[in-house]
């Protein structure tokens, strides 16, 4: 049988391409032809001859970041924030999913997940502006909190020791509920056959948890955990940028941040885009060996 060509896969399957076209497209102006710019990291950026202008410097703006004395604090701001996350983050929705899926009564269920989705939901500004209220020392019930317990009046978001450990629980709480979604719909797919058949051996709750649950969603988590490490300098922007204020900045200022400040508060656009670029290739590092590594180990993996 002859092997049918791309151009005939295009005809028989045309409905289909046309259907995901717009998504096709939006992936092409918003991801790849803004590719175009990353030649910037390696000119000198001239406003007058736009973006295929001004002289070419190579690896100069790598070496300047490389070599700033802010380059050590910075990348290990961001490894610690991203590290903390994704050891903590990352088994939190797992967790959940598998308890929210011994819920028996279905209206309760329903009840739970929507009562931990809802967080997901609120605006990142507002998020901080409640972190704000409620951790103040003065007027925040966590503030009084620890004052009845003899703490005293410790700002939580103005310590360099705090900073890390809000700002990794208050994540949880607000995605946990949302990433937990995708660990539910694997859980979906089990089979009621099998903890029918656990019940009758005299499984209880953990061994049902433990032999039917996990080994469901074992696929599910390896592929998750290896894009959360292709993200491991990827610390969120906006509400690090947020909680930021000069008591907690030498443990607050990530990449994310420093770009933000270089390349539109400084208008150092070159140099930004060098420390993007820089950033970019150690996350594809570490995602390729995550991938290689599980596909080692596993033999589950993204390709």
């Amino acid at each position: 049988m002859k092997k049918p060509t791309l151009l005939n896969t295009f005809i028989r399957d045309y409905q289909l391409w046309i259907m995901i076209l717009p998504a096709i497209l939006v992936i092409i102006i918003f991801n790849y032809i803004p590719m175009y710019g990353v030649q910037l990291a390696f000119r000198e950026y001239d406003f007058t001859k736009g973006f295929t202008g001004g002289e070419w410097v190579g690896l100069h703006y790598f070496k300047e970041f490389i070599n700033n004395y802010m380059f050590a604090d910075l990348m290990k701001n961001t490894v610690v924030i991203s590290l903390a996350t994704i050891i903590l983050g990352f088994p939190a929705p797992i967790i959940l999913a598998l308890i929210i899926n011994q819920v028996v009564w279905k209206k309760w269920k329903k009840m739970i997940q929507t009562t931990v989705y809802l967080p997901h939901f609120i605006s990142m500004v507002v998020m901080v502006g409640l972190l704000n209220v409620l951790l103040s020392p003065e007027t925040g019930i966590v503030g009084h909190i620890m004052k009845s317990i003899g703490l005293g009046d410790i700002n939580l978001l103005a310590s360099e020791n705090t900073f890390v450990p809000v700002y990794v629980l208050s994540d949880i709480w607000q995605h946990a509920g949302w990433n937990s979604i995708i660990y539910l719909a694997a859980l979906a797919s089990v089979d009621p056959q099998l903890y029918d058949s656990a019940k009758i051996d005299g499984a209880n709750r953990w061994q049902i948890i433990k032999n039917v649950d996990l080994p469901a969603i074992v696929p599910t988590m390896i592929i998750l955990f290896i894009l959360s490490m292709g993200n491991i300098l990827n610390t969120g922007f906006e509400k690090i940028f947020l909680m930021q204020n000069p008591l907690n900045l030498p443990v607050s200022e990530v990449i994310a941040t420093y770009v933000y400040k270089i390349g539109i508060i400084s208008n150092q656009f070159s140099y930004s885009a060098a420390i993007g670029l820089f950033n970019t290739m150690i996350n594809f590092v570490f995602l390729i060996a995550m991938n290689y590594i599980a596909k080692k180990t596993s033999n589950i993996s993204l390709w």
